[in-house]
Order: structure tokens, then C-alpha cells, then sequence
């Protein structure tokens, strides 16, 4: 006795609802357990961005002084970087390309000088995932 097209259409079918969802809990399962570990490394190099963006700025600031003899003051800030100063000769930049430098969680660097640490010529600070001074995780030229 030879099948007949319908008995063999049904033993060549698809996949069960049951497999489909054994597929569907073990990919919730690998996605659970490997997110986390993703995005704390993802936290982990946005702080390691941050720390070599201002030793970076810090270099080109130092250039800056070379130039024009002092660091910008608070008030002309990483501007004075992009764009010369009112009253500034012996500016030879601009130093950096494009905007004023922001974090890796895109919010303005806070730049003081003269510093308000004592061994400091200025502060250059980000202040990490907040954006905020009062936020914890705060990151400064050392």
C-alpha cells in the first residue's frame, strides 16, 4: 500500500508549537543571562572614554598655554579651544576640530581654572552617567 499525499504532507510538516516554544525560552534564557553582561561592559568603556577624552583635552590644553602663556580662563572655557578669545593675541588654533568636547554621555565637560584643588592648574571634569555635579561617579583631570 502506497501513503497517500496527505498522510505524507503531514509527516513532512513543520515544527510544533512545543519546539517553537523550547526555542523561543532558550533564546529568553541566553538573552537574559548575556544583556547584563553587555551592558555593564558598555558602562565600563563609556568611564574609560571618559578618562582618556580628558587626559586628551588636558594635552591640548597644555598646547594652549604654549601658545597664549595662561589656560582659558572659567569664562572662556573649552571654547577658547574652537574659537580665539576676545583680547587673546597668540591664539593658534583652533586646537580641537568641530564643537566644544562633550562626555561620552554627550554633556559639556565642566572646565574651572584656576582649579579649586590645591597641586591643579584647572579642573576638567565630566560628570558621568548623571550629567549632574551633585551625581555620583564624577571623573577629573588627575
Amino acid at each position: 500500500m502506497r501513503p497517500s499525499q496527505t498522510d505524507r504532507a503531514r509527516n513532512e510538516g513543520g515544527f510544533t508549537l512545543l519546539e517553537i516554544l523550547v526555542v523561543i525560552a532558550i533564546l529568553g534564557l541566553l538573552i537574559g543571562l548575556v544583556a547584563p553582561a553587555a551592558l555593564r561592559q558598555l558602562g565600563g568603556a563609556r568611564l574609560s572614554v571618559a578618562r582618556q577624552s580628558i587626559e586628551r583635552i588636558g594635552s591640548v590644553l597644555d598646547m594652549y598655554k604654549l601658545d597664549v602663556g595662561t589656560y582659558p580662563t572659567t569664562e572662556e572655557g573649552l571654547r577658547a579651544l574652537v574659537a580665539p578669545p576676545t583680547g587673546v593675541a597668540l591664539w593658534n588654533g583652533p586646537y580641537l576640530k568641530g564643537n566644544e568636547p562633550v562626555d561620552p554621555w554627550n554633556h559639556p565637560y565642566t572646565y574651572r581654572s584656576p582649579s579649586s584643588r590645591s597641586g591643579h592648574d584647572y579642573d576638567l571634569c565630566s560628570n558621568g552617567p548623571g550629567g549632574t555635579p551633585a551625581a555620583t561617579g564624577t571623573i577629573c583631570n588627575p
